[in-house]
């Protein structure tokens, strides 16, 4: 199944796979936690390094929201370990507490539709491009990004989106443009104001717009 087939809330393939921490089932290496998983274009790649070291140094922000990030790289398991040595070095790191999956043969790549057609490799294979499953504890997928090999990604942006997820998934209420944890919420349109003045007793705010029309309502997040 590839992420062309996949749409957000569809369920997540499991897979099993060789790691630098031992053989896995997807699903229950998981357990009750939810999944970041995050695709690379290959070992001994410079802003490959500084995604592993970011994800390492971030791993008590990850622990804290009950989320276990692993990574893919389309090289050896025996590879990665070499390899964690220099992440380890360059991020000023003791350790790197996530597994890394080998997928030299290029089969959960494939899978998963993560090749990146235009980055080409010293033997003529695609590379994987940047991808990022969030997959929740129902096994569930919440959210996917694809970047370009060539750019890194943001991993304070993912840990602000799995914010939001949490929060939207439990409370009736959406996050605006550029929200952070503890900011104003937005109350969702099929919440009436009489509604909302129960669920919310901080109270809640509606914001006149020039088509007369209440449905800019802000609360402080619940």
């Amino acid at each position: 199944m590839g992420t062309n087939t996949l749409n957000l809330g569809d369920q997540f393939p499991n897979f099993q796979a060789e790691t630098t921490q031992g053989k896995i089932d997807f699903y229950q290496w998981m357990g009750e936690s939810w999944a970041v998983l995050f695709s690379h274009p290959g070992d001994y790649t410079p802003v490959c390094t500084t995604e592993l070291a970011r994800v390492a140094a971030l791993m008590p922000e990850f622990e804290k929201r009950n989320v276990k990030p692993i990574a893919l790289s389309c090289d050896t398991v025996e590879t990665h370990k070499g390899w964690i040595e220099d992440i380890k070095s360059y991020g000023k790191l003791p350790s790197v507490d996530y597994p890394i999956i080998g997928d030299k043969e290029r089969k959960l790549a494939v899978k998963l539709n993560m090749l990146d057609k235009d980055e080409i490799n010293a033997e003529g294979l695609p590379m994987t491009c940047r991808a990022v499953f969030i997959v929740d504890e129902s096994k569930k997928l919440r959210l996917q990004i694809l970047y370009p090999a060539t750019t890194g990604r943001n991993f304070n942006e993912i840990l602000r989106v799995i914010d939001s997820m949490q929060l939207t998934g439990k409370e009736s209420v959406a996050t605006p443009a550029d929200w952070n944890q503890g900011e104003t919420c937005m109350i969702l349109p099929t919440v009436s104001d009489e509604e909302a003045s129960r669920k919310y007793p901080k109270g809640f705010k509606t914001i006149n717009v020039p088509s007369g029309k209440p449905y800019m309502r802000q609360t402080p997040q619940p």
